[in-house]
């Protein structure tokens, strides 16, 4: 199994700054993409930014540039720093990690992670 803890959630005033961390553990072979969702109340989970292993990004046009992601793969660790933060940027914030995990004698198994989500609130 795969274990992704997330942390770095808080509340922060319209126009500041917040960096979330998740690190993910287990029988990990090989992670392909990390990325970050959110959901806010009463809305469905929305994308927000994935990374590759290679370092190739994606972004929500809501927060191409406003937040990074960022990966260290010697750690299984993806980051996501987020500035000039919106209120509407209020959301429960969800890591996802999909790779290969190792089953010893019995080869890889492909997985798909999520971690329990840290709470970002932002006051206008």
């Amino acid at each position: 199994q795969v274990q992704l803890v997330e942390s770095g959630g808080g509340l922060v005033q319209a126009g500041g700054s917040l960096r979330l961390s998740c690190a993910a553990s287990g029988n990990i072979f090989s992670i392909n993409v990390m990325g970050w969702y959110r959901q806010a109340p009463g809305k469905q989970r929305e994308f927000v930014a994935t990374i590759t292993s290679g370092g190739s990004t994606n972004y929500a046009g809501s927060v191409k540039g406003r937040f990074t992601i960022s990966r260290d793969n010697a750690k299984n660790t993806v980051y996501l720093q987020m500035n000039s933060l919106r209120p509407e940027d209020t959301a429960v914030y969800y890591c996802n990690a999909m790779g290969r995990t190792n089953r010893g004698p019995f080869g890889t198994q492909d997985f798909n992670a999520w971690g329990q989500g840290t709470q970002v609130t932002v006051s206008s």
